[in-house]
């Protein structure tokens, strides 16, 4: 497989990866210019930029630009080993490292008209996007297609299929209050930036209500958005998902901005 069909896929796959090209050789070096390596999180690669310490070197930057997401221009001299270079071929070698995260996850629990609008939007605005629901019937790509995945399984049970972080937003459009007092313990405790619960002020407060008296603590009920999105004055299907990601997309722009302070 090609090495940008393999990226690509392990990005589409809900995977972030790191592509380390070398963009620079002098003299005698292992690997000429345009070779590529991919890093996985785990450690693993695919490809190689030499081999030997200054490709160990390599893999231990691309890692940590997984975790602050910035690119890197790594230079080495091959020369001497006592002086500290990792190589002694005689040349130089600068690489790019360059971090592709996975894109943003938005999870639909709830396949039905708010569920359809939002899966829609949420993929043409380039999120990946999971649906979650209970009634198989309701939950595939026959009946509702434009997911990138389908979860046909109870809200409770979604922390152990997905990979859960501050890249998860989580938009419950469920057909009731029993559903949501079952499901909402599991996700509470995960590190999802958003969960937004449908519905009115009411069924809110009869369903906190329920959590407390289930003993979910208060810290973690607090993390609910509901009634969910921007006040719009949203009615349709079509106008409510548009409130909900709107939403979604002021939470992120706020936190990138945070971030890059």
């Amino acid at each position: 497989m090609e090495i940008f069909d393999l990226l690509r896929q392990s990005t589409d796959q809900g995977e972030p990866a790191v592509l380390c090209t070398i963009v620079e050789t002098k003299g005698a070096v292992p690997r000429h210019a345009g070779t590529k390596m991919i890093v996985f999180r785990d450690g693993r690669t695919e490809g190689t930029v030499g081999g030997g310490e200054t490709e160990k070197l390599v893999r231990d930057a691309a890692l940590e630009s997984l975790i602050d997401g910035k690119t890197r221009l790594l230079s080495y001299d091959l020369i001497n080993v006592e002086k500290g270079d990792p190589g002694v071929c005689g040349g130089s070698v600068t690489i790019f490292v360059e971090p592709y995260l996975m894109r943003p996850t938005v999870v639909v629990v709830g396949a039905g008209h708010v569920g359809k609008a939002v899966v829609h939007l949420a993929s043409w605005l380039g999120f990946r996007v999971v649906l979650s629901d209970d009634r198989a019937e309701l939950c595939s790509e026959e009946s509702l297609p434009g997911a990138d995945q389908y979860l046909p399984i109870s809200m409770s049970q979604l922390s152990g299929h997905l990979e859960i972080n501050q890249q998860t937003y989580f938009i419950l459009v469920t057909r009731g209050v029993e559903v949501d007092v079952e499901g909402l313990p599991a996700l509470l405790d995960t590190d999802a930036s958003y969960i937004g619960l449908i519905g009115s002020k009411r069924r809110w407060q009869h369903t906190r209500e329920k959590l407390l008296e289930n003993g979910v603590g208060e810290d973690l009920i607090s993390r609910v958005k509901s009634p969910i999105g921007l006040d719009i004055r949203a009615e349709t299907p079509d106008e409510i998902a548009v409130s909900i990601m709107a939403e979604i997309i002021a939470l992120r722009n706020r936190a990138e901005r945070h971030y890059r302070k």
